[in-house]
Order: C-alpha cells, then structure tokens, then sequence
C-alpha cells in the first residue's frame, strides 16, 4: 500500500545529503545557544550539530529551535552526546567546561578544564580532522592554547573568541559618548580576554580622524574610563542576570561568518604570539587576524605605542605565569 508521502511525490532522483557548511557547537547552556540561534539566524550553516552531555536539556534545546524552522531558513539541526553527529564540520564552536566554583582558584578552573577538553579534543580531531577549532570557553586564552596542544592542528586552524566581543564593547561605548554607530567607531582592544587586555587608544579614529590625547595624561574628559567599564562588563552583567550570552553568541557568529564565506575580515582573535611585539613565551593572546576559509591566514602588523606595547608584554607574562603550571 503506497504511503501518504508516495502519492504526494514522485521521486526524481535519489540525493545524497552532504553539508557543504557543518558547523558543530559543544556545550548547550546559555553561551552555546547563543551561538547557536545567532549562526542560524545569519543563515550561516546548512547543518547543525549540537553535544552536550546533558541529553534531557540537549534534546531540549535542540526541538526548541527545530520547532521556529517555519520563521527562519533553518538548517538542518542533528544532537547527540556522541560525537559522531559532528562528522565532517568545517568549524566546531567550543563552549564547554566547567565552570568556577565558590573559592575555587582560576588555576584549578584551568586544571579542570584540561581533563574536560582532552575527551572533547581526540573526539572532534577523530570525526572532524579538517575543521577550524573556535574555542570560547574560559579562560579563553589559556584554553585556546591546550586546544591548540591537544589538537595538534596548526595554528592556523585553532582560533580564541578572545578580544573580538571586548573591542566590539569598546566601539560602543565610544559610539555612546560621541553619538556614532559604533561600526562608524574605530579602536581595538588587544591581549587578554580579560582584567589585563590592552586598549589600543593610539589607534581610535572615526572616519580616519585620530582621537588625540585618549588615555594619557591629558586626557581630561577621562576616557580611560571606557577600557575600565569594558573590562567590567562581563561582571556587571553576570551580577544582574547571572551570565553572559548575547553578546557573545553574536560574536562567535560574526567569526563564524567570515570564515565560512572567506570574508578576509580583520578581527582581534587569540592566536599565538610567541615573536611578536617581543614576547618569548609561547601563548595566546589577541591581536589583529585576518579571518578565511582557511582560518587565519595573516596577522596585522600593527605599530602600537612602547606604552601599549609594555602593556601586551604584561598580558602575556600574566597568562604565562598561569600557562608555565599546565601539565598536558
């Protein structure tokens, strides 16, 4: 007896389903999702693979965005907590870990991490060997560095969200001040993804036009309270609504966006830095990257102050003195 879909439709020919932009997400709490949602709202993927450990809030999570599929082009959403639904992704999204525990201090976090991540790794570099590795997980430098050392990819192919959301924050805040867009506003934040990151104010301009004298001694208007307030971002808004997320999945998919469509965007991402602007040590910090199918592709050689420069040098010594204690 012929089946209602038979009689609906006469079958052509057969197909075989091959995505041609697989992007994976690891982790479905509230940064992943974030991700998630903003990769399918861009219309980025043709397929999306969810994991998670959590199989109840996984399966959740993804029937909750399958069931909008009427509203936006949706991509095919596959989930598992084995890794083998992430076959063939050209770019798997970090954004699991476990997260700090009361008194708990950040070298522990990192320790813990490690263990997590060795699991993740071998399973993403098994089914997924071509990928680019997008790590967003904190502390986004340090865990970019193990993924980078797990992985055994290139360096070229394993990218920290890192600065990306801190300069964008920075550009806003300017745009709030001045009442530009704040794609209109030009200025980069560098270094750490966090508490040491370095503000680029030598290099801040709106349509070319050099804002003098921002950060130093002169500075009456005190703009240096804008790197300040961009620092505590993340922790005013974890104090009002316990996390962060938006922001970040909006981020990630801008990322995600330039190397799936070979944009050749400039984005400050962690990379390697071991050579530049004279640090020795071999950690990740941001600078600006150009982004490509190919993950990325050159770095900018940007001409920074010998003040900022002391300060990137400073960033990467913090993070080195936390990176030196790993065993991998």
């Amino acid at each position: 007896m012929a089946t209602l879909k038979g009689e609906l439709l006469k079958n052509f020919t057969r197909e075989k389903v091959v995505a041609h932009n697989k992007v994976s997400v690891i982790g479905t709490g509230s940064v992943g999702m974030a991700c998630a949602i903003s990769i399918v709202l861009k219309g980025l993927s043709d397929e999306l693979a969810l994991v998670d450990i959590n199989e109840d809030r996984l399966k959740g999570e993804a029937l909750d965005l399958q069931h909008g599929s009427l509203f936006v082009k949706m991509p095919n959403i596959v989930f598992s907590k084995d890794y083998r639904v992430t076959a063939n992704s050209n770019i798997v999204i970090i954004t699991g870990g476990a997260r700090q525990e009361k008194g708990e201090t950040r070298l522990s976090l990192v320790h813990r991490n490690v263990s997590i991540l060795k699991l993740m790794i071998s399973n993403i570099v098994q089914y997924s060997p071509s990928c680019k590795l997008i790590v967003v997980s904190n502390p986004v430098d340090i865990l970019t560095y193990v993924v980078w050392k797990l992985s055994d990819f290139p360096k070229s192919r394993v990218i920290g969200s890192g600065c990306n959301l801190d300069t964008a924050r920075f550009r806003y805040l300017i745009g709030q001040r001045l009442g530009i867009h704040s794609e209109s506003c030009h200025g980069w934040i560098l270094g750490e993804h966090g508490d040491s990151s370095v503000a680029v104010w030598s290099g801040v301009n709106i349509a070319g036009v050099t804002l003098k004298n921002l950060g130093t001694d002169k500075d009456w208007e005190q703009w240096e309270n804008i790197h300040k307030e961009v620092i505590a971002s993340a922790y005013e808004i974890i104090k009002r609504k316990g996390y962060t997320s938006w922001a970040i999945g909006l981020s990630v998919a801008d990322l995600t966006e330039s190397i799936l469509k070979n944009l050749r965007r400039v984005h400050p991402v962690s990379t390697i830095v071991k050579d530049l602007y004279g640090i020795k040590e071999e950690v990740f910090l941001s600078i600006p990257c150009v982004l490509g199918e190919n993950g990325i592709t050159d770095v900018i050689n940007m001409k920074l102050t010998p003040e900022e420069v002391a300060h990137l040098k400073k960033s990467a010594e913090t993070l080195w003195a936390f990176q030196k204690e790993l065993k991998l």
